[in-house]
């Protein structure tokens, strides 16, 4: 269910859209509902229904509208009009996006017991959650929403989560049959209780290990809080499996991070969408990686930014170095300070070691690019390449105006600007004659009066 607005939130932005741990809150949610293989997905929509149809777009899902919006009964009503009538059904929230794959799991195979299965949690303020009800003998009774509790109700500390399974024909024919019977108008969801034990239907409240899982999200506090419990999460998981970090707190695991063999990652690292580090990796402090695979051996100093690169074994990475997106290194390769590289290949053994641009380019094995040195691959409308064969000597400050080619075992002497083929085995240079003016005088300011 991802109609809510968020008004806490204070945006613009449907509530389910604000980014958690790089993705909107609710694609956490259908993440761990993708883990059950299931038959069908479908996502109730209202405020910025648009929206989050645009940011949720997949083959998988069915978008169905709540219009208007009668309660979360109301909601389950009109998505299963679009489900299939067969098997289980899960119930989750858009806005809860902690809850485990594992924590479906047992409550569909619950539910594929003919059970109508409610996820609950011990909390210590429980506020204005919906407390559940229980028997002397333990078993469920009824939940109850906190504005038509009584004050023993209140008293109550196990809170209903927002989750549950069912069997989809036992709960289709339970949200039909709801009433409006409450202190706010609407269709309450957790009214399917007392229609299951009306039914002679066994209802199992499931309690959670940690309560933290079932956590909501409705204002800026609360997204952080919930940031740094998947930060928890995926940095335990990242030592578990062997990755030394140096503080977990300032690791940041925005998307998919596999790791081999021994890899360190010092503080304030951003990993984002699919990064893979070969064996023996390192990362220095304050990098960004995004969608790319390091080879192994490989370093990546402080404060670099990778971005859709590719790179093999035992690079040197940064500092300040910028990787943009079809950067492809061969082993070995040298990228240091300050050097940016962008849809460029660059063969094994190659150094471009200080503030240096390659882009659009093939650069061959053995290159040695020198401090200042740029590919002019732009020329206003449309990117041109550049073609620097093996063993080639690019000097410092020289500009390479592509299209252009620098044949194997070529020098660029220091300064140049090439626009024409540079042959093989041969110092190329463009350079003004030097000149010395005798007698020249450096103007000055005039003093100003009164000046000190």
């Amino acid at each position: 269910m991802a109609a809510g607005q968020g008004k806490r939130m204070h945006s613009a932005r449907p509530k389910v859209l604000h980014r958690l741990a790089g993705e909107p809150i609710v694609a956490h949610v259908l993440a761990a509902a993708r883990s059950l293989a299931p038959t069908a997905l479908a996502v109730v929509v209202g405020h910025g229904a648009d929206a989050v149809r645009a940011a949720l777009h997949a083959p998988d899902l069915t978008f169905v509208a709540q219009d208007p919006p009668r309660g979360t009964g109301d909601a389950v009503r009109v998505a299963l009009a679009a489900l299939p009538h067969e098997g289980v059904t899960v119930v989750a929230n858009g806005d809860c996006p902690l809850v485990r794959p594992a924590t479906f799991r047992a409550l569909a195979e619950r539910a594929a017991r003919g059970r109508l299965a409610v996820l609950t949690a011990r909390v210590a303020d429980p506020g204005g959650l919906g407390r559940v009800v229980r028997n002397a003998d333990g078993s469920v009774a009824r939940i109850v929403e906190a504005r038509d509790a009584t004050e023993a109700e209140l008293a109550l500390d196990e809170i209903y989560t927002g989750v549950l399974a069912a069997p989809t024909a036992l709960l289709a024919a339970w949200v039909a049959r709801l009433a409006p019977d409450n202190a706010q108008r609407e269709y309450y969801l957790t009214d399917v209780v007392k229609l299951a034990l009306a039914d002679t239907v066994d209802v199992e409240g499931v309690v959670l290990d940690d309560a933290r899982e079932a956590a909501g999200i409705n204002d800026r506090a609360q997204l952080a809080a919930a940031e740094a419990l998947v930060r928890e999460r995926r940095t335990g998981e990242l030592m578990a499996r062997g990755v030394t970090l140096a503080d977990p707190l300032r690791t940041d695991v925005r998307g998919e991070l596999a790791c081999g063999r021994d890899v360190a990652i010092d503080v304030g690292c951003v990993f984002e969408g699919r990064v893979t580090l070969g064996d023996d990796v390192e990362i220095g402090a304050y990098c960004v990686l995004r969608d790319v695979a390091l080879g192994a051996g490989t370093r990546v100093l402080p404060f670099s930014h990778l971005d859709g690169a590719t790179l093999g074994a035992h690079c040197i990475i940064g500092p300040y170095a910028r990787l943009r997106p079809g950067a492809q290194l061969a082993d070995d390769v040298h990228i240091g300070n300050f050097v940016e590289v962008k849809a460029a290949t660059i063969g094994t053994g190659s150094k471009a070691n200080h503030l240096a641009y390659i882009g659009d380019a093939t650069v061959g094995a053995g290159v040695n690019y020198g401090a200042g040195a740029i590919t002019a691959n732009y020329d206003g409308a449309r990117k041109h390449r550049t073609v620097i064969g093996d063993n080639v000597h690019v000097g410092s400050n020289s500009v390479l105006v592509a299209p252009v080619e620098v044949e194997p075992g070529a020098t660029i002497g220091g300064g140049s600007v090439i626009t024409e083929k540079a042959p093989a085995d041969t110092l190329t240079l463009t350079r003004a004659p030097q000149v010395s003016v005798k007698g020249w005088v450096r103007p000055r300011k005039e003093r100003k009066e009164g000046g000190s």
